[in-house]
């Protein structure tokens, strides 16, 4: 590894496509300045952003690794931060970081800071991996405080974030990983933030226009207006709740976005778990939001169409704004499962996009030919 200790130290961003280089391209703008400020030597940056998919095609940490030092040796680069929205495994932990001093390399596994901050929190890392790798040979000697505790900032603002083991065959020499309920929840946020799921809602067109011309039909019936006078609010909230059970469910089910992982290894079983656990996650959010648009639309359109001499004549009750949004409420659950029948019309690959990014979608791909392997050479 080449370090400018003496002019300008050039930093690679190296980051998957989509996610991971849009935060990578928004870090670039501030990290330079950053970098400098907190430099002990008054060093000055350069940060480059290089986008391609480094970690196609494999879930394993050393062929990754491998990988990284192979295009930073085709490069003048005194620093390689490698971004990526895969979520990576050491030892039966989920990695954070892999950092290795010696090729002047550090590689972060984004899902595992969380779904919130996101920005925020890479940054941080990505600030303290720099600055752990930059420093200069000799200075573990003089007791350098980053050179005894590295990444310790980062590390404090993380409870759930801590040392994991290195193979003597590693090559990496520093590695921070998440263990127990608060990192699975953390790593699980972060899947489900990269999966973006409220491009759910326009990439359903077909379930949509379902659902709106169910909710636009039910609003004038005067059998849905008794029901939603006559309901309870337990009842009006056990509706929802079966309604978006409903959606959820079915559009899992009918686009096979739920994975088996066979007679695979544990750790496989773990990761399909996990990422079913994302997906029921992902879509959920996304029927959630669905129905809150549902729900305002419904309240509009009433609010347009409905007369109140007329409700009262059939209800016996006056249509009141409590009455408005009682009805847009039950509308919205019906139209939900008038949505969940109309996703039938959309093909699995449309549902799929929706739901997933395409980072996603190749991993889930990949992990459902392994099983399909795995069943063939049973």
């Amino acid at each position: 590894m080449r370090l400018s200790f003496q002019g300008v130290t050039v930093v690679a961003l190296l980051a998957d496509p989509d996610a991971p280089t849009e935060i990578a391209r928004r870090m670039a703008r501030v990290l330079p300045s950053r970098l400098a400020e907190q430099s002990e030597q008054g060093r000055r940056f350069d940060v480059e952003v290089v986008s391609e998919p480094f970690t196609a095609g494999t879930e394993d940490l050393a062929t990754v690794m491998q990988r990284l030092v192979e295009r930073a040796g085709t490069e003048s680069w005194d620093v390689v931060v490698a971004l990526t929205d895969l979520p990576l495994h050491s030892h039966g932990h989920k990695l954070v970081v892999d950092l290795s001093h010696e090729h002047g390399l550090a590689l972060l596994s984004l899902p595992t800071l969380g779904g919130l901050r996101l920005q925020r929190k890479a940054g941080r890392a990505v600030e303290e991996a720099v600055l752990s790798l930059t420093v200069p040979k000799g200075a573990e000697a003089e007791g350098s405080p980053r050179s005894q505790l590295p990444m310790s900032r980062f590390v404090s603002r993380l409870a759930s974030v801590h040392p994991g083991a290195v193979g003597d065959d590693e090559m990496a020499d520093l590695r921070y990983v998440v263990s127990g309920p608060r990192g699975y929840l953390r790593l699980l946020g972060g899947m489900v933030r990269a999966n973006r799921p409220w491009r759910l809602v326009p990439g359903l067109s077909k379930a949509l226009a379902a659902a709106l011309a169910t909710g636009a039909v039910a609003t004038v019936n005067s059998t849905v207006w008794s029901l939603a006078e006559a309901l309870s609010a337990p009842r009006l909230v056990i509706a929802m709740v079966g309604s978006l059970a409903l959606m959820t469910g079915w559009l899992i089910v009918d686009a096979r976005l739920w994975h088996r992982p066979g007679d695979a290894s544990r750790e496989v079983r773990q990761r399909v778990r996990l990422y079913n656990a994302s997906t029921v996650l992902t879509v959920g959010i996304g029927v959630v939001v669905c129905y809150a648009g549902l729900m305002v639309v419904s309240l509009l359109w009433a609010l347009f169409i409905l007369n109140d001499q007329v409700f009262a004549s059939m209800t016996r009750t006056p249509l009141n704004a409590g009455g408005y949004w009682t009805l847009a409420w039950f509308v919205a659950s019906v139209a939900t499962v008038g949505g969940a029948l109309g996703s039938g019309l959309e093909s699995d690959e449309a549902i799929r996009a929706a739901a997933y990014s395409k980072r996603e979608q190749e991993r889930r791909d990949m992990l459902q030919n392994d099983a399909d392997r795995l069943e063939t050479e049973s």
